[in-house]
């Protein structure tokens, strides 16, 4: 009789975490995808959750949220959470910030590593290439939108679209990799993700742009509790641990 009871109390304990676990849509902006993929294997065995992540440039999510798809969570940067939450799409509660990333420069493994030490060193090295590539800014992503805009403000961007290879999104350090373009300009955190390809180093401080990301829960979502755990795991010591792998900054 007593083994009864204490197979029946296992069996209800078993019933209660497989009823709490979740199956959670997650919206990734490009660059914070390889922290959540990186997280991921933790936090789902700690849980019980499972993540479905699927990602876009900053710009595209917001569409796609605007026009009503469907999620639980989702990570990008501040200003397409503002719009999404404007839209009424987001929970009432601020967005948790989790990290923050700078753009870097990439060439294929085996490559000469450019001089990028000071900001004529980095207008030098887009004058001299052969092909450049990065966000097409069309696409919303962050990066290429800044970048367009600096090369606007130096004079230069009939010169560098010329040879521009533009992305509409994913893994501009893919580009060096295959050869389509001799330089690539991305966010730091991507550019570690291919394989093969080389980070020479971020570009100079004086024209540095950072892009904060930030995460919030869906106005329409079961799994508000769940997404709570995962914008808490980011923030732990080992969300942290992971930020500074993948090449981003905690905020």
């Amino acid at each position: 009789m007593h083994g009864s009871r204490l197979f029946l109390a296992l069996a209800c304990s078993l019933a209660a975490h497989v009823a709490a676990a979740a199956d959670l849509k997650v919206l990734s902006a490009g660059a914070f995808k390889p922290v959540l993929v990186a997280l991921q294997p933790a936090f789902e065995q700690r849980t019980g959750h499972r993540l479905v992540i699927d990602n876009d440039t900053a710009g595209g999510l917001q569409k796609r949220v605007a026009a009503g798809e469907a999620f639980d969570v989702v990570f990008s940067s501040r200003d397409s959470l503002r719009a999404m939450s404007q839209a009424g799409r987001l929970a009432s509660e601020p967005p948790t910030q989790v990290a923050r990333v700078g753009i870097g420069i990439a060439v294929r493994k085996g490559a000469p590593l450019p001089d990028i030490g000071s900001v004529d060193a980095f207008r030098k090295l887009l004058m001299d290439a052969r092909s450049v590539a990065y966000i097409d800014p069309a696409a919303g992503g962050s990066s290429g939108i800044y970048l367009d805009r600096l090369f606007e403000g130096w004079g230069i961007a009939p010169q560098v679209r010329a040879k521009a290879v533009l992305v509409p999104g994913g893994l501009v350090a893919a580009r060096v990799v295959d050869g389509s373009a001799d330089v690539g300009i991305h966010q730091i955190s991507e550019i570690l993700a291919v394989p093969d390809a080389v980070l020479v180093g971020p570009i100079p401080a004086e024209i540095q742009n950072y892009t904060v990301y930030a995460g919030a829960v869906a106005a329409r979502t079961a799994q508000a509790a769940a997404a709570r755990e995962l914008l808490a795991a980011l923030r732990s010591e080992q969300g942290v641990e992971i930020l500074k792998m993948k090449g981003m900054e905690a905020p």
